[in-house]
């Protein structure tokens, strides 16, 4: 009989972290070597429709106010339960709401193999949240980290090295294929067209909206600089959250506004990096970025900051460019300068495609988890 593997995630809305545990889901799903069960905290979010395509049954939530009232105690019952009933062997968790949740669960119900996960290094977790993940970690068998840098991160927190393994994020390359004209992927994401044969060039940044930490106020004031020397140049960036009124307004305060394109949560992916010249992150800290390998998948050249796993994904000066967080003046001139040599921009996208085709698909990360799932049952 196969094992049944339950993935808990926090909920089905666009984050990376979401993407990562879908696309892992369905990769095993489709392995047929486990039984795969998917759970979630609040049931939203527009990745539902993507996660019911697996047809794999229910989807139970677990919507939890806080990790302290009464609801919580009704809730870690009711998971437990249902952990008891589909008779699961393997719990894996993918953040920080659901490490902490789900390990609990799982420990209390005697899962045999757990799995928590950490996707970043720095920036996002109060001390009590910290705290609350470590004891998460002490419940698990082992800890998945998406980078070399995050299992830095581990072991300076004393999670020993024998309990840490590494699986990088596994990009898709088909799903950021477009075969739409530029005429139709800039009429698609809501951008002016194109007239008198003017070509615009466009440097993209894919970030959320809702954390200080991925820093658009740099990016910004880079594309200040870029748009002074390369007034025909447009910035687009795709992402929503409580952060887009203020950084609206430093766009307006920075005399960008006109250039500045706001697209919101971008299910156009594909059609975003085809007509984009130059990719960017301008994050102050990071786990592994999934934009990073979009980027690189779709063939787009990068220029991003030398935080968490950047440099693992990024080989500098080969497909892209990495510089210090907070420097716009070297974001700007990086990007500046592969907008006005195109052939190499072109060549460092070729190489990065090469690289996340080579290092970051989809049947690695298969292929780990796997390994890890199979070397934890044995062991217990």
């Amino acid at each position: 009989m196969k094992p049944t593997v339950l993935q808990l995630i926090d909920s089905f809305h666009q984050g990376g972290s979401e993407r990562q545990a879908i696309q892992l889901t369905r990769l095993l799903h489709e392995g047929g070597r486990f039984n795969v069960r998917l759970a979630s905290l609040s049931p939203e979010g527009s990745l539902r429709a993507a996660a019911e395509e697996l047809h794999l049954g229910d989807f139970p939530s677990f919507p939890l106010n806080s990790f302290y009232d009464r609801n919580a105690v009704v809730q870690l019952r009711k998971l437990m339960a249902y952990i008891r009933r589909e008779r699961v062997e393997i719990v894996h968790t993918h953040d920080f709401y659901t490490n902490v949740f789900g390990m609990a669960a799982a420990s209390l119900a005697r899962v045999p193999a757990r799995i928590a996960s950490m996707r970043e290094t720095a920036g996002m977790r109060t001390g009590p949240q910290k705290s609350a993940q470590l004891a998460a970690y002490g419940l698990a068998h082992q800890v998945v980290a998406n980078s070399d840098a995050v299992r830095q991160k581990l072991r300076e927190h004393g999670i020993k090295e024998t309990k840490i393994s590494v699986i990088y994020n596994g990009i898709d390359a088909d799903r950021l294929v477009s075969n739409a004209s530029r005429s139709e992927s800039l009429a698609v994401l809501g951008l002016p067209p194109e007239t008198d044969g003017a070509r615009k060039s466009f440097v993209t940044i894919v970030a959320n909206m809702r954390h200080e930490v991925k820093d658009y106020p740099m990016f910004l004031r880079a594309a200040q600089q870029i748009k002074a020397a390369n007034p025909a140049t447009g910035f687009l960036l795709a992402g929503e959250g409580e952060l887009t009124d203020s950084i609206r307004r430093l766009a307006r305060e920075l005399g960008i506004e006109n250039s500045t394109f706001f697209l919101g949560r971008c299910d156009k992916i594909a059609d975003l990096l085809s007509i984009s010249d130059v990719c960017v992150l301008s994050s102050k800290a990071e786990g592994f970025s999934n934009s990073i390998l979009e980027y690189m998948a779709a063939g787009r050249p990068v220029v991003a900051t030398d935080v968490g796993g950047a440099k693992e994904a990024i080989v500098e000066g080969v497909t892209g460019f990495l510089v210090q967080s907070g420097d716009d003046m070297a974001m700007a001139q990086r990007i500046i300068s592969l907008l006005r040599e195109p052939e190499q921009a072109r060549a460092f996208g070729a190489m990065g495609k090469r690289r996340v085709e080579e290092k970051f698909s989809c049947a690695a990360q298969l292929q780990h988890t796997e390994e890890l799932y199979e070397r934890l049952l044995k062991s217990k």
